[in-house]
């Protein structure tokens, strides 16, 4: 990782691990230990918000510069990453965690209980940056996190359809990103940085009903860029037959206020027609909801919703 690049991702408070790994506190880890308000994910899947590891295996490895990506794009000198191994990349974010939540303790506002317990992340995130199955080792630690007893969230931009086929070990939840409905908007929006990525993602889309995991299609809707299109998203997510399909707006904060405006973001009333639109189209239903986060859940009613139950 060049200097440069390090100095911009330690400034914004990620903790960096191993040269590519990084950790970073959710903005819903200080609601929980201040507030008690857990995230979307507590209240859809049965994860503990406070006891999520936010962390990313490439944190400056991307093969995309999605317009709405709240991360930094000046991302330079990664050809030859020398990436960590999972051990050391797993007890570096672990270790960067507990410096990171120590100083919520003097904080009159925090459940001590909640602290405690935030010390011992029973959740990994893989989500924070980058593109996580550009890391090599990517199911050996899958499966260093689950030897640990933590369930995983592995988020993907879908580009690398045979990482995902040779996974030595699935994630408890797989999500894949697709926020485009057709190559036009995906080149333009999404930015893939090498040829054939609307083939990539088509093929991942086609590979995960064959992988045996919890699966999840994101929708990420940017007002006046990608919202409507129900018709083809529906064909897309038919592909993809996934648990569940997620919705959500996109959110004017970081990196992203360099390329969008904060009219860019949808109403979560939006975001609930837009999913009430597919769950039609695909007989399905709409299952939860937070108005907080935009975000909707669709999926078969009745569907098993927590991951801890």
């Amino acid at each position: 990782m060049d200097e440069m690049t390090r100095e911009h991702l330690e400034k914004q408070q990620y903790r960096i691990v191993g040269g590519t790994g990084a950790v970073k506190l959710c903005h819903w880890m200080r609601q929980k230990l201040i507030y008690g308000r857990p995230c979307y994910k507590e209240e859809f899947y049965g994860i503990e918000s406070h006891r999520c590891l936010q962390m990313t295996p490439a944190v400056n490895v991307c093969n995309h510069r999605c317009l709405f990506c709240w991360r930094y794009h000046g991302m330079t000198g990664f050809d030859k990453a020398g990436y960590p191994e999972p051990e050391q990349l797993l007890e570096g974010c672990l270790r960067e965690q507990k410096l990171l939540v120590s100083g919520f303790h003097g904080d009159p506002r925090c459940d001590p209980e909640l602290w405690e317990e935030a010390r011992t992340p029973n959740q990994v995130a893989i989500s924070l940056s980058g593109e996580p199955t550009l890391y090599p080792e990517l199911g050996e630690f899958i499966a260093l996190c689950k030897r640990k007893g933590m369930t995983t969230f592995l988020v993907t931009n879908g580009s690398v359809p045979k990482a995902l086929a040779e996974l030595s070990t699935m994630p408890t939840q797989l999500y894949v990103t697709l926020a485009a409905p057709n190559q036009e908007l995906y080149e333009r929006l999404c930015v893939p940085q090498f040829p054939r990525a609307w083939e990539n993602l088509m093929e991942t889309l086609e590979l995960l009903p064959s992988l045996g995991a919890r699966t999840v299609v994101r929708h990420t809707l940017v007002k006046d860029w990608n919202l409507g299109w129900e018709d083809e998203y529906a064909r897309l997510d038919e592909v993809a037959n996934p648990t569940f399909i997620e919705s959500k707006g996109y959110v004017f904060v970081g990196d992203s206020r360099t390329r969008m405006t904060v009219d860019n973001m949808p109403p979560h009333s939006a975001v609930r027609e837009f999913s009430s639109k597919i769950a039609d189209i695909l007989s399905l239903e709409i299952l939860a909801d937070r108005e907080d986060s935009r975000v909707v859940l669709v999926g078969r009613k009745g569907a098993k919703l927590r991951v801890k139950d």
